[in-house]
């Protein structure tokens, strides 16, 4: 590991690469240092609107999950108890525990130990214009220390080197290279050679460890590597954890031209990943490897077996009927595929068969509504966005969700019927 005064020095050149951009908060409460906005806001008929009843339960079953692991670790972290940190995220891959909606809790405990920390960075960075003061990098040195106070101890390396890679991409965003000012860039790359050096040059014990692949895949995702080192980094983790969709998701969306791959190296490995997984997913893993890709890249989109895809939408559904899950599925073909607009007839063509599965999706297995989720697919999940403003946001994807609705339940709406949703689906009333 570098000396703590070769580490302040890097985090020297770190501050002195704070952005002056401005900032745009757009309707939904999402800054946007470009000043663009979201799809613009559409209203639900008020005649069919009332006809439509949802439970929108706050907060989900998901996100109560998620929280008290979160909290968890952050508590632990907070308290200082960096020994509870590692022995709670051992325990947690020891028994590969999950969340209901399939999300690793060893994950979850490892980002709410540096969550103060990251949330820190992220806030003095989202007006764009951080204060001289701001807390920029007061925590990660924080984190450094606690990493030479527990040399080897691979869970809190993976703590702290994901702190760099979260900070990294508050930095950079997730648009094109040419698009990210060259401060901004240059913050990104400081962030993620640091991540590498703690990941290959701390002693690491050698641990079956996804959380530690998951860190690997990350910090390889974010620096030129050859496309054949990714595939194997992310065969690796899958291998270990083949019901994480988030790194099905990863690995397809990293596959693309702009990052390291192309839209060939993306269909063929989404083949592979769709035979390595069929015991798990069925056909899923195709579709899991292609579900962001898809949505980010015109040319992958076109590209697309459509009915590969559709035969993993239903296999997915078969094996996990969590409603986080559904709403994913069911936002993602109705808002992120069914509402992108200007695009080429061979694009459109295949957005409007995926987003035809809404339909499906909705009859046959939504019971509940998750705002948040909506919301994100309107906003092509990218897991970078800065929400200033939770409330509005969630109420732009609520909005999102009723107006899809009601127009998917328009012919029984206006046949003066009301649709109610139960935990049986949706049923038919009499007004």
């Amino acid at each position: 590991m570098r000396s703590k005064f070769q580490v302040t020095s890097l985090f020297t050149k770190l501050r002195d690469t704070a952005r002056r951009s401005s900032s745009h908060l757009a309707f939904d409460g999402v800054v946007d240092p470009k000043g663009l906005t979201a799809r613009p806001p559409r209203t639900v008929d008020p005649v069919l609107a009332p006809a439509l009843s949802i439970p929108s339960p706050d907060p989900t079953g998901e996100d109560r999950a998620c929280d008290l692991h979160q909290n968890s670790g952050q508590r632990l972290a907070r308290q200082e108890d960096w020994a509870a940190v590692s022995k709670a995220i051992r325990a947690a891959e020891a028994a590969g525990t999950r969340t209901p909606g399939g999300m690793p809790v060893a994950d979850l405990i490892a980002f709410g130990a540096r969550a103060d920390v990251v949330h820190a960075a992220e806030h003095a960075l989202l007006s764009g214009r951080p204060a001289k003061d701001a807390p920029l990098l007061d925590g990660i040195i924080a984190l450094e220390e606690v990493l030479a106070e527990h040399p080897g101890d691979y869970t809190i390396a993976c703590v702290v080197a994901m702190a760099h890679i979260d900070i990294g991409w508050a930095w950079r965003g997730t648009g094109w290279a040419v698009e990210v000012p060259q401060r901004n860039r240059e913050a990104f790359e400081a962030h993620f050679d640091r991540a590498r050096d703690i990941l290959e040059t701390s002693l690491i014990e050698d641990q079956p460890s996804p959380l530690l692949a998951t860190a690997q895949c990350a910090v390889r995702s974010g620096l030129p590597t050859d496309t054949n080192r990714l595939i194997a980094a992310y065969e690796a983790l899958i291998d270990m954890d083949p019901l994480n969709a988030r790194a099905y998701r990863n690995m397809g969306t990293h596959l693309l031209p702009r990052w390291h791959g192309s839209v060939q190296d993306l269909e063929v490995q989404a083949r592979r990943m769709a035979s390595r997984s069929q015991a798990v997913w069925g056909a899923g893993g195709y579709t899991w490897v292609m579900l962001d890709a898809i949505a980010l890249d015109d040319a992958a989109c076109s590209q697309l077996d459509i009915a590969f895809f559709i035969e993993g939408l239903h296999d997915i559904l078969a094996r996990r009927t969590d409603q986080h899950t559904v709403n994913l599925l069911a936002a993602y073909c109705a808002n992120t595929m069914g509402m992108t607009l200007d695009a080429s007839d061979d694009v459109a063509f295949v957005r409007g068969q995926i987003a035809d599965c809404a339909k499906w999706i909705i009859r046959q297995h939504l019971t509940e509504l998750h705002p948040m989720i909506w919301a994100h697919a309107a906003r092509g999940f990218d897991n970078n966005l800065r929400v200033r403003c939770p409330d509005r946001f969630a109420a732009a994807g609520a909005a999102d969700a009723h107006r899809i609705l009601c127009d998917m339940f328009r012919r029984e709406l206006s046949q003066g019927k009301r649709v109610v949703f139960t935990d049986r689906g949706a049923q038919l009333e009499p007004v």
